[in-house]
């Protein structure tokens, strides 16, 4: 690992990440194993003019414990002094830097009904919190760096300071950093650029897109009215950040009741510290009404039977085949880095921007624009191939081959 990228990287998380204001406080949310990328990350946001940084550790290990041994009643309810801390700071306008780091599998053999139960105490109890960082009141950001154990679940066949070394690799250059280069300079080049893809989907007003491909997704996606498609950096109240580093994405919010037909998901996904794989569901009237997957089954119904909205789509995001992270030809077991090697859905809660306007609106009058805002849980899942195939159809009727060999086509 080097250490003058790590500053640079912990500098382009503070500056354009989360884009820190003058007397703005910072939460940072970081594993115990990266204290030392935690402090710089105090230290660049600090100089950048953060009134106070606030940390939030974790810890794998306890978090197994937890989850194994805690008295079964811990799981219902989130305590309300985590509660009021998260809507104190964010009528502040804070900030929060989310480092998301590791081993893939640290849940399995944990009780899925206590995973389920947590989350769905977090989803209630922290619903206002969650509904103002969704809709753009407050900035944040979602970054990695590797962990031992994530890193040997990458690469199983290196020792153990050979996968971290070669992870950080892989890192720095997903986010563009490179030893002698301008990273903000980058990352604003690239915005501009996935930002333009965006523009340009939203310009063509589709009514559908249908899927297809040889490993059996086959589905049609109906678009609402005035739907947005977003990528790169969202704002804040006037203040541009970018919610994921890595970011190779467009994406919007498909028609709460528009999805009809298969999909199946191309790679595995990583949730809530378990290895789901071989995922395979079926919609109609836009439910998830037939659920499989070849491994982790147990832990996908789980999290689809959260509530009623998590039976339904909340985001479509388009990522070309050939992009630099797809390139690398890794499996991170990351869902950071591993949506944007691939076109995916997330089930659960839309994006009100996603809307036009919709950071602005409140939650009826998203429901009425037709996009799923009733959900305790946005996960998503990877259903993009190299013979990925998408048409798109406008609302005055011209048909749009959108994507074509797993790569933009428009």
């Amino acid at each position: 690992m080097n250490a003058k990228m790590l500053w640079q990287y912990a500098r382009l998380v503070v500056e354009v990440g989360i884009n820190v204001q003058k007397g703005q406080p910072i939460m940072i949310n970081c594993p115990v194993d990266r204290a030392d990328f935690a402090r710089m990350l105090v230290t660049a946001a600090y100089d950048a003019g953060a009134k106070e940084v606030h940390l939030n550790w974790r810890d794998d290990y306890c978090a197994r414990q937890r989850g194994l041994k805690a008295d079964d009643s811990v799981f219902d309810s989130v305590h309300p002094w985590e509660v009021m801390k998260r809507m104190e700071l964010a009528k502040e306008g804070v900030g929060i830097i989310s480092v998301a780091a590791s081993d893939p599998e640290n849940m399995r053999g944990v009780d899925p009904d206590r995973l389920r139960r947590a989350n769905m105490a977090a989803g209630r109890d922290l619903k206002d919190f969650m509904r103002i960082q969704m809709s753009n009141g407050i900035p944040w950001c979602v970054v990695s760096v590797p962990i031992a154990s994530w890193a040997k679940k990458v690469f199983p066949e290196l020792s153990e300071d050979d996968a971290m070394e070669r992870l950080w690799e892989e890192i720095f250059k997903a986010v563009r950093i490179t030893e002698d280069g301008d990273a903000v300079a980058e990352w604003r080049a690239h915005c501009d650029r996935i930002e333009g893809f965006a523009k340009r989907m939203t310009e063509y007003d589709f009514a559908e897109l249908h899927y297809k491909n040889s490993i059996g997704t086959d589905l049609t996606v109906k678009m609402p009215e005035n739907h947005m498609w977003l990528a790169g950096g969202d704002y804040c109240k006037g203040v541009k950040f970018v919610a994921n580093m890595p970011t190779e994405e467009v994406f919007s919010a498909p028609l709460r009741t528009g999805v009809e037909g298969t999909l199946v998901a191309a790679k595995p996904l990583v949730l809530n510290g378990n290895v789901i794989d071989g995922i395979r569901f079926t919609f109609r009237e836009g439910r998830i009404v037939e659920i499989h997957a070849d491994r982790g089954e147990e832990t996908l119904r789980a999290e689809v039977e959260l509530d009623e909205g998590s039976h339904y789509l909340g985001e479509i995001a388009l990522v070309p085949y050939d992009s630099p992270i797809s390139n690398s030809g890794i499996l991170f077991y990351n869902t950071l880095f591993d949506e944007n090697a691939a076109c995916h859905f997330a089930f659960g809660e839309a994006y009100p921007a996603c809307i036009k306007g919709g950071d602005d609106k409140e939650v009826e009058e998203l429901k009425a624009a037709g996009i799923n805002v009733e959900s305790n849980t946005h996960v998503d899942f990877m259903v993009g191939t190299r013979d990925l195939e998408i048409v798109g159809t406008t609302r005055d009727g011209r048909k749009i081959k959108v994507f074509e060999n797993g790569n933009f086509a428009i």
